[in-house]
């Protein structure tokens, strides 16, 4: 339950203020169909972090206990580091209203891609090696995700402008640099 429950909390901080977020936000503008935009984002982010899962589960077999360690450590410190940086969404990041795959399909692409690499996907691959349970941080991540995108299509840009985006960014680089001083110390292995 803990990998479940701390994958949540950090990938819905960690979500605030993020690209996907921000893409969240410009399919719901453009768009306007929340049921398919929010199924397209699960489905999305379910598939992205299951790879991740199983990438940071893979890590796991593939590194002796010391190295695992110090590379979770120094992983973590990097994730607080790079909360600090505000996300921007490129323009070609953003998705066409001609699309021919409809709303959900177009949302799905979209996320897709847009979380290849992005935080939340490099913390799943983090969570899972760090607690080495792939179904619960994969869960937790979801959840997460969904925690911060959902209400973004619903409540749009009423809820954006309400969320102090900064304060919650440093909250969630303070959480990933506590994770990766636990994990450089050893603490609960």
């Amino acid at each position: 339950m803990e990998a479940f429950l701390i994958s949540t909390g950090i990938v819905a901080l960690a979500e605030m203020g993020d690209k996907t977020q921000l893409l969240s936000l410009v399919l719901a503008a453009r768009f306007r169909k929340p049921w398919p935009i929010v199924l397209g984002i699960f489905v999305a982010t379910l598939a992205n972090h299951a790879l991740a899962g199983a990438v940071g589960s893979w890590v796991t077999r593939m590194l002796g206990p010391d190295v695992l360690r110090w590379v979770l450590g120094a992983s973590f410190i990097a994730m607080a580091i790079w909360m600090l940086i505000p996300d921007k969404l490129d323009e070609n990041d953003q998705p066409s209203t001609t699309s021919k795959l409809g709303v959900f399909g177009t949302t799905l692409v979209a996320f897709f891609l847009a979380e290849m690499g992005d935080k939340t996907q490099i913390a799943t691959v983090a969570l899972a090696a760090q607690y080495q349970q792939w179904a619960a941080v994969v869960a937790g991540t979801t959840l997460g995700m969904m925690l911060a995108n959902a209400p973004v299509v619903w409540f749009g840009d009423r809820l954006v402008k309400r969320v102090p985006i900064r304060v919650v960014h440093v909250i969630s680089a303070l959480i990933f640099a506590v994770l990766g001083v636990v994990a450089l110390l050893g603490v609960g292995t």
